[in-house]
């Protein structure tokens, strides 16, 4: 009965964390946008598990992102490391547990995806609007509404377990 309690309260308060943060972008369409584009961010790798990591993971994010400033800066808690990386190499050495795609076509988020074979990944893109191929998330950024989508066959083979109430509110649209 506990368990069931608690379990409800986690979804409830994952639910309404990304839905207040992610729908309060009327003020200040770029500030509240970047606060948007971090709340998710930061939302989705909170209620990511890897199969053999202790501690936190780390968020490699390709220099391309219009987000990289917001996403890596420390200014407050973040429930990854961020690491900026301008290439493939770069990422390889990085040793991400999560790769965050900016500008990279689907195209070329799926060949640097296939250089980490075997390992467990989480994958976000800000530019793959159609989500089909690459990514595992994406987000969707117009305007000054940031919402996001699930690749659900790129999610079950990149080898980490997401909250299924993270993917219930890509479905639900009260998130944007």
């Amino acid at each position: 009965m506990r368990n069931s309690f608690l379990i409800s309260f986690f979804r409830l308060t994952l639910v309404l964390v990304l839905s207040l943060v992610a729908g309060s972008t009327a003020a200040s369409p770029l500030a509240e946008t970047d606060k948007a584009v971090r709340s998710i961010v930061s939302g989705i790798v909170s209620y990511t598990r890897w199969p053999s990591l202790s501690g936190q993971p780390t968020l490699c994010i390709f220099a391309s992102s219009h987000y990289v400033q917001t996403l890596s800066s420390v200014d407050s808690e973040l429930p990854y490391t961020p690491a900026i990386v301008h290439n493939d190499r770069e990422a390889l050495a990085a040793m991400c547990d999560a790769l965050y795609f900016g500008t990279e076509s689907p195209a070329k988020q799926l060949d640097i995806i296939s250089q980490h074979q075997g390992r467990a990944l989480l994958l976000i893109s800000e530019q793959n609007p159609e989500c089909v191929i690459g990514s595992a998330f994406c987000l969707i950024i117009d305007n000054d509404r940031v919402r996001f989508s699930v690749n659900l066959d790129a999610l079950s083979r990149s080898g980490v377990r997401v909250n299924p109430d993270v993917l219930m509110l890509a479905r639900n649209k009260k998130h944007e």
